[in-house]
């Protein structure tokens, strides 16, 4: 039997691992990443740091600011940390996705950037009053997928698994009534079940009508071949099919994010590093539950700043 040759993994988290002075000790102290912030801003034409390094928790939710600014975070943080460290395997968490893109050099960062502005305010465009996203922890997956099953027949709404994050937290997107059902469904069989704060049902059909705007960008990109393997969201599994990687790209905003098979898929493929570069360590916390059914032989790593990144030499 052959032996597996030993991988490393980088991963970028999404939505929600936004902290206050994201990315400001690497700007503020090189002039290239600054450059990335300030090109971030003229792109998105929007005044990120003023929000993320002066501004108020609320400031930091909103999705417009959000996806741009944790974009570029990201960015720089994985530019400081590939001076050091070799890779050969990139995902990234539902935003994230177009960090790793980025870092592979399937698409320009500037690209990138113009990509996931459009896709912030498309989303927050989407949002409505009758949607959401709910946590559901301490439940199995059968369970959350009976449930929402159950929610949406007695509620007659719609509702979806949007994210499998780990084997005991996953997240439900959807129409209130739903929601609300499933809540009440969840407590039942001793789950919890915690409204996010959200301004629309991501990663559902309901947004299907942004998705398409977003798409129309999409197909203009010019997408390349990826040096090393990128996993994706929608199909949980490795693309290096230039167009193939578009049309999975299209389908994101609107698919479940599967991270728990994302994070195994990539184990059995060799990954025994695993390294998250973004702002808050939460991609590294999943991984001891993501992968507890593999053999112990794999390390998680998390580069949230640029000491952390320095003193990992």
């Amino acid at each position: 039997m052959n032996a597996i040759t030993p991988l490393t993994a980088v991963l970028f988290p999404g939505q929600g691992s936004q902290v206050k002075n994201m990315g400001r000790d690497l700007a503020e102290n090189d002039s290239e990443y600054m450059y990335w912030w300030t090109k971030a801003e003229a792109i998105s034409q929007l005044s990120l740091r003023e929000v993320y390094w002066g501004g108020d928790d609320q400031d930091m939710a909103d999705t417009r600011v959000l996806q741009p600014a944790l974009t570029v975070t990201n960015l720089t943080l994985w530019m400081h940390a590939a001076k050091k460290i070799k890779t050969d395997v990139f995902s990234g968490h539902s935003l994230g996705e177009y960090a790793a893109l980025a870092a592979a050099k399937v698409l320009d960062v500037e690209k990138v950037l113009e990509l996931v502005s459009l896709r912030g305010r498309l989303m927050a465009e989407a949002g409505a009053p009758d949607q959401g996203m709910t946590a559901l922890l301490k439940l199995s997956q059968e369970d959350v997928e009976a449930l929402v099953e159950t929610a949406r027949e007695q509620s007659g709404a719609e509702l979806i698994v949007a994210n499998y994050n780990t084997p005991g937290q996953f997240v439900i997107s959807g129409q209130k009534p739903a929601l609300e059902a499933a809540a009440v469904i969840a407590k039942e069989l001793k789950g919890r079940a915690i409204p996010l704060p959200v301004s629309g049902a991501f990663h559902s059909p309901l947004i299907a009508e942004a998705a398409l705007e977003l798409q129309v960008q999409l197909k203009k990109a010019e997408w390349r071949t990826p040096q090393g393997k990128v996993f994706f969201n929608v199909t949980a599994g490795p693309e290096d099919n230039p167009e193939s990687i578009k049309d999975i790209m299209c389908r994101q905003m609107v698919s479940p994010v599967r991270w728990i098979e994302i994070n195994q898929t990539q184990h059995r493929a060799g990954c025994r590093t695993f390294i998250e570069v973004g702002p808050k360590g939460v991609l590294t916390k999943m991984l001891g539950q993501n992968l507890k059914d593999m053999d112990n032989d794999w390390t998680g790593t998390s580069l949230d700043t640029m000491a952390a990144i320095d003193e990992a030499r």
